[in-house]
Order: structure tokens, then sequence, then C-alpha cells
């Protein structure tokens, strides 16, 4: 992916993220993630329908890479099974650390490939996806 669309993906999802919202309704399951090392603060909730993952919305302020990040995963993590999250989020976590990774899984996710020359925004585009499976493992118990 050039550069161009890269910089287009990420600031689209920045601006315009994905289920930017309180839940409505109950059953959500609360998960908060944070970098204490800057602003990014992010209330993930997560709402299972037997081992799928139903719904997901956040709250919070972050930077524009967190933001962006958490919108592109809720996307992608949404009617999922428990695995299959925990499939994606493993497969996040290869690509931030600049190993092989399945892209076909990751869509749109791809666009933080190269991160994983930035060790400072690799915390920022792996915050939301700690936040869901933090909620999965909870859940889970």
């Amino acid at each position: 992916m050039n550069n161009e669309n890269t910089r287009k993906i990420i600031m689209d999802n920045y601006l315009n993220p994905y289920n930017r919202l309180m839940p409505k309704g109950e059953g959500y399951v609360k998960a908060n993630t944070r970098n204490e090392s800057c602003i990014d603060n992010i209330d993930l909730y997560v709402k299972f329908d037997g081992d799928k993952l139903a719904d997901i919305t956040f709250m919070g302020d972050a930077c524009a890479i967190s933001i962006s990040s958490t919108s592109i995963m809720i996307k992608n993590l949404i009617g999922k099974t428990k695995n299959e999250a925990l499939e994606y989020i493993l497969e996040f976590e290869k690509m931030i650390d600049g190993k092989e990774f399945n892209k076909e899984l990751l869509k749109d996710a791809c666009v933080y490939e190269e991160i994983s020359k930035q060790g400072s925004r690799k915390v920022c585009a792996s915050l939301p996806l700690k936040g869901i499976k933090k909620a999965i493992l909870e859940f889970l118990e």
C-alpha cells in the first residue's frame, strides 16, 4: 500500500471513527486501555452473543493512530468469534513487531505495517487490541 493510501485510510478512520459512541442497551463488558506516556485513554465496550463479538463501541481521547486503529479494529472484529478475534490480535502483534503476518486477515489494519519502525507508535496502534484482548479473556473466565 502506498503512503498516500495509508494516510487516507488512517485519517478517514481518525476523523470519522466507526462506532465511537456509548453503547445502547445492556450486556456490554467495559475494558479501559491507556497509554501512560501520553493522553491516549480509550474505553471499549464489547457485547458478546455466545462465542461472538456482537458489538463493539468506544469512547475516549487519543491520538490519530490510536483512534484510527480502534475504528479499523472494531470494523474487523464485530461478528467474529472470540478465537477469531484472538487470532486477529496475534496477527496484528506480529505485524507491528515486523514479523510475517496474514495480510488478508488484517485487511485495512495493514496500514500500520510500517509502525514496526516507530517504537513509540507501536503502543498507539496496539492500544485498542490490548483492551479487546482484556475484555475477551475476562469474559472467557
